[in-house]
């Protein structure tokens, strides 16, 4: 996949102009997404795998894991699916170094949520979340839309920092509109 440059990711405060309140609502809620997507689909959730491997993770990753440019990782993308439609893309990646050992299977999670199991796990401490407009052509071929809101944080436990970033697709927009109070 050909990389673009990466984009900045912002702090809340760092935000100019802001999104309108339901969007920074999705983006800065700290609570668990996959529950909320659970209550917004009235329990018609799913999980599609994408990609899962071993691969080189791309600069931002390797910044926000404080590795070296360039090192290897597990990678796993997924659609986030109320009522059948992929509401969010989700990819989630660790270092090699980092998951050896640690006890964390992230190639065992198969349509598992691994935000649900980061959730559960009370010894992972959640960092700050940072968001930007995720460059399309990162995105599956069937979700590329220009500037959809993404955004991102690191969980860690010990020595294991699994970075998660979560991509809001326009489907889930039209879904808080037509069941706003599932949201």
């Amino acid at each position: 996949m050909p990389h673009s440059k990466s984009p900045f990711w912002l702090s809340q405060s760092q935000l100019a102009p802001l999104p309108d309140a339901s969007t920074l609502d999705w983006l800065f809620d700290e609570g668990s997404l996959t529950r909320r997507l659970i209550r917004l689909s009235n329990d018609r959730f799913s999980v599609t795998p994408l990609f899962e491997g071993w691969q080189a993770l791309r600069a931002d990753e390797c910044t926000a894991l404080d590795l070296a440019e360039g090192s290897e990782g597990w990678v796993r993308e997924v659609y986030l699916r109320g009522n059948g439609q992929a509401w969010v893309f989700a990819r989630s990646v660790a270092a090699r170094s980092a998951l050896q050992g640690d006890g964390l299977h992230m190639d065992e999670l198969g349509s598992r949520s691994l935000g649900e199991l980061l959730f559960c796990d009370r010894a992972f401490q959640r960092q700050a979340i940072e968001v930007c407009h995720y460059p399309q052509e990162w995105l599956p071929l069937e979700s590329r839309t220009p500037e959809l809101w993404g955004r991102r944080s690191r969980f860690d436990r010990g020595a294991l920092s699994v970075l998660v970033a979560e991509i809001f697709l326009p489907t889930l927009w039209l879904a808080t509109r037509a069941h706003p109070e599932n949201c």
